[in-house]
């Protein structure tokens, strides 16, 4: 099981609130068959429109892992494909005012912290990343804040899905394959799966 403690790197500003599922990846690109390739295609209809100019195409943000948002980020469906397509893209942590329920739930599936910040913090973040692309930025889960250069600020996330990210129990697959021996002692008991017998 992999912890997540902290979250290092540089930043991403996509400003707006309210950003639904179907601008971070529109529909038609929901007919994949694996997430393979996802993030690519991540904000697509807002880039074309944006012309160059939208941060996931500036040259300057490419390698950033850090996504700085504004209110209510993920709302919409419930498309798995949304954290999908930003992970693919290389997202690894995401700071903001506010997250949709299920976006923050399937984000926490894939071992990703959405962090929450005040719209003052969240305003202070997206403009010295503007300013300062190159800027180091680290997420920590431990302390419950986020510098950025000589900035520090408090980030706040529930105890449930933080302590989740901190103890590696978000990843529930590596949950089962490091308690394989119980689960087959217990589907030993289970008399349904002696049905051949």
């Amino acid at each position: 099981m992999s912890e997540v403690k902290t979250v290092s790197g540089r930043g991403i500003p996509v400003r707006g609130s309210d950003i639904d599922t179907d601008r971070i990846i529109p529909a038609r690109f929901l007919r994949c068959v694996t997430f393979e390739g996802l993030g690519a295609s991540a904000f697509a209809d807002d880039r074309a429109a944006a012309d160059g100019s939208h941060p996931f195409d500036q040259p300057q943000y490419q390698g950033a892992n850090i996504l700085v948002v504004n209110g209510n980020f993920g709302c919409g469906s419930s498309r798995e494909h949304a954290p999908q397509a930003l992970v693919k893209w290389g997202i690894q942590a995401v700071v903001g005012e506010s997250f949709a329920e299920i976006f923050f739930g399937n984000c926490l599936a894939l071992g990703v912290p959405c962090v929450t910040v005040t719209p003052t913090v969240a305003n202070e973040l997206q403009t010295l990343i503007e300013t300062a692309p190159a800027t180091a930025l680290t997420v920590n889960l431990e302390t419950l804040t986020v510098t950025a250069g000589d900035l520090n600020r408090a980030i706040a996330m529930a105890a449930g899905p933080r302590q989740m990210l901190l103890t590696g129990q978000w990843d529930s697959c590596g949950q089962l394959v490091a308690n394989a021996n119980a689960v087959k002692a217990t589907a030993q008991k289970l008399p349904y799966l002696a049905w051949g017998a």
